[in-house]
């Protein structure tokens, strides 16, 4: 067998792509893949070849280049696989695996001397990968350092606004969603929530909380044909997620925004679904750029203070995901 070594940033992105939320045969077969078709000099697969190759025989050789790389920056490897184990046990707890997937799953990667790569700068994936060397409880850890691993419910909403603001909305409700294993995963549009729902239904086993703006009803009943019992789908009542924001939390950060040009001293509005509508109009004649609403999310997101920016709707929505 002929090796060309990883480096240690390769090692590094292995376990991360490894230890993400995503689909445990998709993630497991496309980074063995690779580690394969790029560092195994011989034998020499093809992609073609690697993609008719039995997972059992692809994780060996997985498991010969990473180790392989891993005693070279080392001098030795470690004899501890608990890490492997738990990795194990958790990707089986989370989504549904059979005996195929399961070859991918028992390898013995040296995650335990990979450890010195991670620190408090890395991804939570990362140093919850870490945690697992010690004998506390996954769950106790993940409270106390707010990892967010492992996960327990999935958010699915449309776009990157609702990503950025749930989680602070939530701590005001004394709900960390760290702390709680929340993973929220933004879809990209409410289309995109039907597609990535049908997906992970089929192969998650956690609940799914699903976040529609009003105008995504008949998304809802796209889902509905496929929802499970363990899955909620709510359907924002005032139109987008913009109109779910208090008029004194918009009215303060746009004030804070346009402080060198004009305060705002006109009514902001509440009919359903028109908040977003206002706020371009206040970006495009108070000579500011083009509203974007990641950006204003971000600027928002600035400028909450206490729960009493809080919508009762938003109160209802932390409510539900905090106990689905």
């Amino acid at each position: 067998m002929k090796i060309k070594p990883l480096s240690k940033e390769q090692i590094i992105i292995s376990i991360d792509r490894l230890t993400r939320f995503k689909n445990t045969e998709t993630k497991y077969f496309r980074v063995f893949k690779d580690i394969v078709l790029h560092n195994l000099l011989s034998p020499n697969f093809s992609k073609h070849e690697l993609e008719q190759t039995d997972y059992e025989t692809l994780t060996y050789y997985a498991q010969e280049v990473f180790n392989y790389s891993v005693k070279k920056l080392f001098g030795k490897l470690s004899e501890n696989h608990t890490i492997n184990q738990k990795l194990a046990e958790y990707e089986k707890s989370i989504f549904k695996t059979d005996e195929k997937i399961n070859k991918l799953l028992e390898n013995k990667l040296d995650y335990s001397s990979c450890l010195k790569f991670i620190d408090d700068n890395s991804p939570n994936n990362l140093q919850w990968l870490k945690a697992l060397c010690s004998e506390k409880e996954t769950t106790q850890t993940r409270q106390e350092k707010a990892f967010k691993y492992p996960i327990e419910k999935v958010v699915l909403v449309e776009g990157a606004t609702e990503e950025l603001l749930l989680p602070e909305f939530a701590k005001l409700c004394d709900y960390d969603f760290d702390k709680n294993g929340i993973y929220i995963l933004p879809a990209g549009g409410k289309n995109q929530v039907v597609k990535l729902y049908y997906e992970l239904c089929e192969n998650l086993k956690l609940p799914i909380f699903v976040l529609l703006d009003k105008d995504g009803v008949q998304n809802a009943k796209e889902i509905s044909h496929k929802q499970r019992k363990i899955d909620t789908i709510h359907i924002i009542e005032c139109g987008e997620f913009e109109d779910l924001l208090s008029k004194d939390l918009v009215e303060r950060t746009l004030n804070t925004a346009l402080e060198n040009i004009s305060e705002i001293n006109e009514e902001i509005p509440e009919n359903e679904g028109h908040r977003v509508e206002y706020l371009e109009e206040i970006f495009k004649h108070r000579g500011m750029h083009e509203f974007k609403k990641v950006e204003f999310s971000q600027m928002i997101k600035k400028h909450i203070k206490s729960k009493s920016d809080l919508t009762n709707e938003i109160i209802e929505i932390i409510d539900k995901i905090k106990n689905i």
